[in-house]
């Protein structure tokens, strides 16, 4: 069913108290939510269209880089403070989609997409993501790009954004409005696991994300993404790496995957299993031990487990030379 309405909100303010508005639902670039309209997915009786809201220069600002939930993709890629300071979050935009599409999609969009988990998106299949208590067809026939971690009875689709596992590693914060209240919470927060009293994310119903804060690091970091083909295809197993180091010993590590978990997945009790060395195959081996310990691949799946742990010895061997 499409939208009856469209609004244009000059402000975020404005917008903000539209989406707090029963079924009112925000549209950015609109390259997942028009898709699925097409698709025949019901959306509520007014979108509001963010296109027109003024956005922020790229910034620095009390410690942080400040990133406009407006930009595009391609803008936040591009920028030289993003490439210099945070090479793992423009490798992972520039490794999502095609230029086309970066081009139009936003920040903020990315990280609020919706599954791409075929069930979910094709109306004639029952779906617990997109209505609650109905079924999901992946428990009893699973896809070769299903999860093998955070799955549970509701669902084993595989979280899309290659964006959110970047912005994990690197400790982000969202920023933005619930009607007229302002609200911060960190992106680790933002995913669930699947229940039937979850939704897609945490985020305040009728909230309006505005900005993503990145602390400022010296880290060197970096994205590692495995996939079936080069060009716009969502990740069999990809996995974001933030590392600080003295001496050639590793002091902090942040580690983060995707394509292989029901949200972005990061493990930090593992992570100091790779302190006080350079990169180390067997300390490595024992952190994805760790971190994957209760990963449940089934035969459609069982080929991510080690595309994720062959793309976290390369990206460390990377980012340790």
């Amino acid at each position: 069913m499409a939208a009856t309405d469209w609004r244009w909100p000059q402000t975020a303010a404005e917008a903000a108290d539209l989406l707090a508005q029963p079924g009112h639902q925000a549209v950015a670039g609109g390259t997942t939510v028009l898709d699925l309209a097409r698709l025949g997915h019901v959306s509520g009786p007014a979108m509001v269209d963010l296109s027109r809201l003024p956005r922020e220069e790229i910034r620095v600002q009390e410690g942080a880089l400040l990133l406009d939930a407006g930009l595009s993709n391609t803008a936040v890629a591009r920028a030289p403070l993003v490439q210099q300071r945070f090479p793992a979050l423009s490798e992972a935009i520039l490794s999502g989609a095609s230029g086309q599409i970066r081009n139009a999609a936003t920040l903020g969009g990315n990280l609020l997409q919706a599954l791409r988990c075929a069930y979910f998106r094709d109306p004639s299949w029952p779906c617990n993501r997109r209505d609650a208590g109905s079924g999901c067809p992946a428990i009893e026939a699973p896809l070769p790009g299903d999860a093998i971690l955070g799955i549970t009875a509701h669902c084993r689709a595989a979280h899309p954004s290659d964006m959110a596992v970047a912005l994990l590693a690197l400790d982000a914060r969202l920023h933005g409005l619930v009607g007229a209240r302002r609200f911060e919470m960190p992106l680790a927060d933002l995913y669930p696991l699947p229940s039937p009293d979850a939704g897609l994310t945490a985020l305040p119903r009728g909230a309006l994300v505005t900005a993503i804060s990145l602390p400022l690091t010296t880290a060197r970091s970096g994205y590692e993404k495995l996939r079936g083909r080069a060009s716009y295809e969502f990740a069999a197993a990809s996995v974001a790496a933030v590392l600080e180091s003295d001496r050639g010993r590793i002091t902090r590590a942040a580690i983060a995957f995707g394509g292989i978990a029901t949200t972005p997945w990061r493990t930090p009790a593992a992570e100091a299993l790779l302190l006080g060395q350079g990169y180390d195959a067997r300390a490595t081996d024992d952190f994805l031990d760790l971190a994957f310990a209760t990963a449940a691949p089934v035969e459609a799946t069982a080929h991510k487990l080690p595309l994720a742990r062959g793309a976290l010895h390369h990206l460390l061997q990377r980012l340790t030379k």
